[in-house]
């Protein structure tokens, strides 16, 4: 019985997909792989609004705002590490300092990352991954692409995926069983954080597969130009070109909340940023459905957990979700 529900499940999942390829005759320009993303985005979506969604809301019941806040903390702290040697790699030399300061102050006084003295401290928390330092050294985004349970992503982005689960901490954990119980923590607490964020793109957005396509290149865009320019609105524009390094002043946007959360792992939403403490309401996570949170410059705090830090446990048990 068990195995005739699989085969079912992968049949509507294949069917789903066929139907879906077959919806858009002529893609956006700038998004040949229109018909297939919005089959996943679909998808995705819904794997977030009949899994993700219900678990983070029974999260945020259970458990009390302080206790989320230093669970929100200490993952962020973790990601300082990787977002450092991203800076470092992008000769970003003031901005790798300042995170490696804010990992060494957040491990000895914030009770190993559970408080983010740090920022109290004015060390401004940055966002980095390593599709981003491809872009800095002028690698194009290539074009867009849904990734199942991920998220929002671009071509260069799917590839800086694979380096950013090899730098991050958690895949180094042992057990195995620890590293899933330590992911699967961060996945709920990244989604609970999104919960007023995803709201308010469902309000907002006519088509949401646009607006997160539109909203997620944008903050790249911007995030790769080092925050140069004006923050444009999230309205349902044209796209933005793919090679982001000859972007002057493209703004940024809400990030992606991927119907995994991942991002970002996420992944992850047009909603304003929130403090350092978690009520992360904004840039809908990377939960599943593929939703980002609201941009940043680059050098700025902010008090969500970037979606690059959500990557999955080492190898083979690696779960291809996560929140950007």
């Amino acid at each position: 019985m068990q195995a005739m529900r699989v085969r079912s499940a992968v049949v509507v999942v294949a069917v789903a997909a066929l139907a879906g390829c077959a919806t858009v005759e002529t893609p956006t320009k700038g998004d040949p792989f229109e018909s297939y993303n919005r089959t996943m985005f679909t998808v995705n979506d819904k794997i977030d609004q009949v899994a993700l969604k219900p678990v983070a809301k029974a999260y945020v019941w259970a458990v009390p705002e302080p206790v989320r806040g230093s669970v929100t903390n200490f993952f962020s702290n973790i990601g300082d590490v990787y977002i450092a040697a991203n800076n470092l790699l992008q000769l970003k030399i003031t901005d790798g300092v300042s995170d490696i300061m804010r990992v060494a102050i957040n491990t000895l006084f914030g009770v190993g990352g559970l408080f983010d003295v740090a920022t109290l401290a004015k060390l401004p928390k940055h966002t980095a991954d390593f599709g981003l330092t491809l872009g800095h050294y002028g690698v194009p985004s290539g074009p867009y692409l849904v990734l199942p349970l991920l998220g929002p992503s671009t071509v260069r982005d799917t590839g800086g995926t694979v380096v950013d689960y090899f730098g991050n901490p958690l895949t180094y954990v042992h057990p195995d069983s620890v590293s899933w119980a330590l992911y699967g923590l961060n996945l709920i607490d990244v989604r609970a954080n999104l919960l007023g964020a995803s709201d308010v793109l469902a309000d907002a957005a006519l088509d949401k597969y646009s607006f997160v396509r539109n909203a997620y290149l944008q903050r790249r865009q911007y995030l790769i130009s080092g925050g140069e320019g004006a923050v444009p609105d999230y309205g349902d524009q044209s796209l933005p070109q793919y090679d982001d390094t000859a972007a002057g002043g493209a703004g940024a946007a809400a990030g992606a909340a991927a119907t995994a959360v991942p991002g970002a792992p996420a992944s992850a939403t047009a909603a304003p940023a929130t403090p350092a403490a978690p009520s992360e309401a904004a840039s809908a996570p990377e939960a599943a459905s593929g939703v980002a949170a609201p941009a940043t410059p680059a050098s700025g705090a902010h008090g969500t957990v970037p979606g690059n830090q959500y990557v999955p446990p080492r190898i083979p048990s690696f779960p291809s979700i996560r929140l950007r």
